[in-house]
């Protein structure tokens, strides 16, 4: 005989045309980012449905136009049983007026087991299913113990981290789900900071006078900040090639960690010596490590170039890391976020997700990074788990599988009644 939790599950097969009515609705909301700045609809759509159920809404904006969405459901005895929160982001990844889509990419379509759209994979499949899971819990009436927190957060995408704002509010539980593109499986992620690095002179001079520069007897001491950020470029390689050899987690290929000189810009014209050179760096990372160490590393290894040389020595390189948006100020930050398969949050989503589907589940770390690691750097134990894969995920005829969105709600909404019916210690 079915329990009355199982019925709920079976009903996610039953109701899928609902399910998949859902995600369409979100899809047709144009949320790219960039431009960004346009998602205050999708996400009173959002605010709306979750008030519907009981929940208590806070919305506010993070940029114009561009809300955060947290819902709150108090337990029936919050104080005796664990906390949750579902997070995912609404914006999506931009569309090239170029990409040559079968549709247009916000007119969702359902086809050859599929439905697709921007966004089907990354991430409002996610956003979907954990939302139609809540609607299958209370409209059968379930009270759930333990406080359900549902995040709707803005700018992923670009890096201006919705999340992270939550966290700034406040906002916080006993474990947290990230429905991002995961494939079904239970990840961690390595981390990324972008960074400038700026070799500046503190005189400029005329292009003429590069020969008193560079010959003996010139009796100038000056430089080309161009040529001297070739040096700080060879340092960058010369310290990627150390980490490789030195550093390694499992999951990832040797060398995943890389420095990448992203962008330069130097010089004012051809009739000066470039008193200023500017590099933009990226900077993958991994799990068990902080941006704000990686950040010293590179800061520590440039320096001591710096030192050996002559010219770089009186004019050090400056570093700028981090930033809010990769639309405002060019910069971000994804946190690491280290997932401890021993966790009892981790070890009841890989049940919920073995119970239901008869398969075992992945704990694995993903290639890409998502707003998970402002979770985890708010102390937060979070894992991330949600339908799509990366190969979709911004692709052109971006999809999810039907049965894979299927399978994810069913196992979301499992868990979501199991964790919060779990008592606190």
């Amino acid at each position: 005989m079915e329990t009355p939790l199982q019925l709920l599950i079976d009903q996610v097969e039953e109701r899928k045309e609902e399910l998949i009515d859902l995600l369409k609705t979100l899809i047709s909301f144009k949320t790219p980012a960039p431009p960004a700045r346009n998602t205050a609809e999708a996400q009173q759509y959002v605010a709306d449905f979750l008030k519907n159920f009981g929940f208590a809404i806070d919305m506010w904006d993070v940029y114009p136009n561009d809300p955060n969405v947290v819902g709150v459901l108090k337990g029936t005895e919050s104080d005796h049983y664990k906390s949750l929160i579902v997070n995912g982001h609404i914006d999506v990844a931009e569309v090239s007026e170029d990409e040559n889509w079968e549709e247009d990419p916000f007119t969702p379509v359902v086809k050859d087991g599929a439905v697709i759209g921007r966004g089907a994979a990354d991430m409002k499949g996610g956003l979907a299913g954990a939302l139609f899971a809540i609607r299958i819990l209370r409209e059968a009436g379930i009270e759930l113990p333990g406080d359900l927190i549902f995040q709707s957060v803005i700018g992923e995408e670009v890096g201006e981290a919705g999340t992270l704002q939550c966290c700034n509010r406040g906002y916080k539980a006993d474990f947290a789900v990230v429905v991002d593109t995961s494939d079904l499986h239970i990840q961690g992620q390595g981390g990324v900071i972008t960074g400038w690095i700026t070799v500046k002179s503190n005189q400029t001079f005329h292009d003429a006078t590069r020969r008193n520069m560079i010959h003996a007897g010139g009796k100038l001491f000056g430089a080309s900040a161009i040529e001297k950020m070739m040096k700080v470029i060879e340092g960058l390689q010369e310290l990627e090639r150390h980490w490789a050899v030195t550093k390694s987690y499992p999951g990832f290929l040797p060398g995943t960690n890389t420095i990448n000189p992203a962008v330069i810009e130097g010089g004012r014209h051809a009739a000066f010596i470039a008193d200023e050179c500017r590099l933009w760096i990226t900077v993958h990372y991994y799990p068990n490590e902080s941006y704000e160490q990686v950040a010293k590393e590179i800061e520590e290894h440039i320096g001591n170039i710096a030192k050996a040389d002559v010219w770089l020595k009186e004019n050090p390189p400056t570093f700028e890391w981090g930033g809010t948006s990769m639309i405002e100020d060019r910069g971000e930050i994804f946190p690491a976020l280290e997932v401890d398969p021993s966790h009892p949050g981790v070890r009841l989503l890989a049940r919920s997700h073995e119970e239901v589907l008869d398969a075992n589940a992945v704990i694995d770390v993903s290639p890409t990074v998502t707003d998970g690691g402002w979770l985890g750097d708010a102390g937060i134990p979070t894992a991330i788990y949600g339908p799509g894969d990366l190969h979709n995920a911004h692709a052109v005829n971006e999809q999810v599988s039907i049965e894979q969105l299927v399978d994810y709600t069913k196992v979301i909404l499992r868990f979501i009644y199991e964790w919060t019916h779990t008592k606190s210690k």
